[in-house]
């Protein structure tokens, strides 16, 4: 007899997004007349870069081809992309990384959480809070969160570490030491920064524990301070300790294109077993790599043309997060992130729940953004604004939410 993975049904009722796009799609069929603009979900709006279009376009005549058709790609990755990679990243910042150690796939998100595949079902795990949904979704569906507790808001197993205020959204070391540590810098939703020091201190930890940090730095292309660090390699002993998971969604507008990569350092040893040749291991058996073509165009992002297309576009997004940050704080509201990373992070008003928040925003203003009650307990009484929308639609929900 078939039995269901039980682990699904501890699952919280309704994910977040799928939650905005039920009310903000029911109101959309009430008020067909109300245009609405959406600053709610992560996605990019700006087209591919022309160097971007460019590649894609060569790669597809060459599959045309006799000589340039090419069937299933290395398991890893091509090593064309890979070597880029290396070079144009990495290198440049000083960090110690290989080809043979990065992992193309088919995005960040589908990497964080099919890591876990590597990991015993022991493992406690950590996590900020507030934090980005798919890593405690994918905890429980792995079987190692226990039971959702209604009364605290909170998986029992999880180690949930604080992100506040009082912290600076940044979570101290926690009390019980947690074998995987999931951590995000430039951090979605509050975006917050995290200092060189700062994370240096979670890698000596982890060292000293044995700990695995699960870094996702997806943001790390809207870092607009010297003193942040765009990778945990940057850090003293982080390769026997760090995992690092990098997308091209948000730096190059891939959301529709689906490419990533993850790092796994050969000196990361647990058990007396590589974990990059379980990664190996895994990543040939369940092969989730993107095509030849993606590939292709991932490589030109590395390009002088792909650099400077993108850095344009990018500024228009972080041109987009000041005018949110700035003009909420005008209004009067209180406002974090938006310096480092293509999110705003403000607090909803006195006696205002997120969700409340939400729904005023789309029934009187007709903007939809994100509440932080989906990003955990300690989320509740935020708001979530991205700054991925156009210039235009940025600058009229600004206007609109004043309005409030």
């Amino acid at each position: 007899m078939v039995t269901i993975n039980e682990n699904y049904g501890k699952l919280r009722g309704n994910y977040l997004f799928s939650e905005i796009a039920r009310r903000v799609a029911a109101y959309g069929q009430a008020h067909p007349e109300q245009r609405i603009i959406r600053l709610g979900i992560g996605d990019v709006t700006q087209p591919l870069a022309p160097a971007v279009i460019d590649a894609l376009n060569r790669a597809v005549a060459e599959m045309g081809t006799a000589e340039g058709f090419r069937g299933y790609g290395p398991e890893q990755g091509y090593e064309f992309l890979r070597e880029a990679i290396v070079k144009e990243d990495y290198g440049k910042r000083g960090c110690d990384v290989s080809a043979d150690e990065i992992f193309i796939s088919d995005g960040a998100k589908c990497d964080v959480g099919n890591i876990q595949e590597i990991f015993g079902q022991d493992n406690l795990v950590a996590v900020c809070d507030p934090v980005y949904p798919v890593y405690v979704d994918t905890s429980v569906m792995a079987g190692r969160t226990g039971d959702f507790n209604l009364r605290t808001g909170s998986y029992d197993k999880l180690v949930y570490m604080p992100c506040t205020e009082e912290n600076g959204f940044v979570p101290a070391l926690p009390d019980r030491t947690p074998d995987l540590i999931y951590l995000c810098f430039p951090n979605n939703p509050t975006g917050a920064a995290i200092t060189k020091d700062a994370l240096q201190e979670w890698v000596d930890y982890a060292n000293r524990n044995g700990s695995v940090i699960l870094y996702d730095a997806a943001y790390e292309a809207y870092i607009a301070r010297e003193e942040i660090p765009h990778s945990i390699y940057e850090c003293s002993g982080a390769r026997t300790c760090a995992i690092e998971m990098r997308s091209f969604s948000k730096n190059a507008g891939f959301t529709g294109l689906r490419l990533g990569f993850t790092v796994v350092p050969k000196e990361l040893v647990r058990g007396g077993v590589s974990l990059r040749d379980l990664w190996a291991r895994r990543h040939g058996t369940k092969y989730n790599g993107a095509p030849y073509i993606v590939q292709r165009a991932g490589e030109a992002v590395y390009s002088k043309e792909g650099k400077a297309q993108l850095k344009e576009q990018i500024s228009v997004y972080q041109e987009n997060a000041r005018v949110i940050r700035e003009g909420l704080l005008d209004a009067g509201y209180t406002v974090y992130g938006g310096i480092d990373a293509p999110y705003i992070w403000l607090k909803t008003p006195a006696g205002t729940t997120s969700w409340q928040f939400f729904d005023q925003l789309l029934e009187r203003v007709q903007v939809v953004g994100t509440p932080g009650e989906g990003f955990g307990a300690h989320g509740e009484g935020y708001f979530r604004l991205t700054a991925f929308g156009t210039p235009e639609n940025t600058k009229e929900a600004l206007e609109r939410i004043r309005k409030l």
